[in-house]
């Protein structure tokens, strides 16, 4: 919990400096993280180090405090200065330049593998992996040869946690030649944009990086039990994700489950990529005139080197396909407006 006063000096500074209070006093104090369970799979639980201050610490679940959680549907001018003041502009970064990266043959294995019928992951050319902390220390040059063409890391949750090893993996992924993309757990009962600017707090922006994904399903473990209304989910979403873009200058990745896809976000969202899990069907059964760029397959994979099982995804295209989708959309590289 943090305090409920400040001194009035400090008041009056931040209304001199034009900051919010939450904000300032956020990057003045550390607390002790939340015990909230963000992960969608029930998990042993871990320690968690504590990664900074909470934006504004969890509301209740109250329908009266969901309410007051309501987005606008646009990102004003202020807003963006002060997602300026949170996380300090970087250096613009140029483009990614250099030799096509080589498509990996993939080697996974999988402890419980489906029958997907005639079209199958093995039919798409380029695989990757997701990965969190629950995959412990990962030899990223092995996962790389094994097939792992990208990979997708957690990063955040919510508007104070971090993953404790975002930045090994980060750097791990990158040194072993993998593309790479950041993602973001949404978190239902904190708005939108402290959940971006906690997102940007954390992560870098660098050349060849994927676009920033923001991860939208019903979390049964979480404390947060209030269901909101599609057009609410909707608006909390669009406020994180026109955060985040504005930042990086690339349109976010939508990763979805299916109960989440069917309650908020059948028809929406059509200029944005979709990321699909459908782990018993292809994504063209699960969510029927949808286009999608990856599609997770597995979560149930084995790879040589790691301990565990893992997420298994496939990108929709072929090589050239690849290629150019990484020339249009990874950081450094002019985004796509469909």
């Amino acid at each position: 919990m943090r305090p409920i006063h400040l001194s009035a000096a400090l008041a009056a500074f931040l209304a001199l400096a034009g900051c919010s209070t939450g904000s300032t006093v956020d990057a003045l104090q550390s607390v002790a993280p939340s015990r909230e369970t963000t992960a969608s799979i029930v998990r042993p639980v871990m320690p968690q180090a504590a990664v900074g201050a909470s934006v504004a610490g969890y509301p209740d679940s109250s329908p009266a405090a969901i309410s007051a959680l309501a987005e606008p549907d646009a990102v004003n001018t202020s807003a963006l200065q002060q997602v300026a003041m949170v996380a300090p502009q970087r250096p613009s970064a140029p483009p990614a330049s250099g030799p096509r990266p080589q498509v990996m043959a993939q080697r996974f294995s999988d402890s419980k593998p489906m029958d997907f019928g005639k079209v199958t992951p093995q039919h798409h050319l380029v695989h990757g992996v997701d990965v969190s902390r629950w995959q412990g220390t990962i030899d990223w040059v092995n996962l790389r040869n094994q097939g792992a063409n990208f990979a997708f890391i957690k990063a955040t949750d919510g508007g104070d946690h971090l993953d404790p090893m975002f930045r090994k993996n980060w750097d791990g992924a990158a040194q072993a030649g993998i593309k790479r993309g950041a993602y973001h757990f949404f978190y239902w009962c904190r708005t939108g944009k402290e959940q971006a600017d906690w997102f940007i707090r954390n992560v870098p922006r660098e050349a060849g990086a994927l676009p920033p994904v923001i991860d939208v399903e019903w979390n049964h473990q979480s404390r947060c039990k209030q269901k909101l209304s599609p057009k609410l989910v909707r608006d909390k979403m669009q406020a994180f994700m026109d955060r985040v873009e504005a930042y990086y200058g690339q349109r976010p990745i939508i990763y979805a489950t299916p109960d989440f896809y069917d309650d908020n976000l059948k028809g929406h969202f059509k200029d944005y990529p979709f990321w699909l899990r459908s782990v018993a069907a292809h994504p063209s059964k699960r969510y029927p005139n949808r286009d999608w760029v990856f599609w997770q397959y597995s979560g149930t994979g084995l790879s040589k080197g790691l301990k565990g099982e893992i997420d298994l995804n496939v990108f929709q295209g072929d090589a050239a396909a690849w290629h150019r989708w990484l020339a249009k959309n990874t950081y450094g590289a002019q985004v796509a407006r469909n």
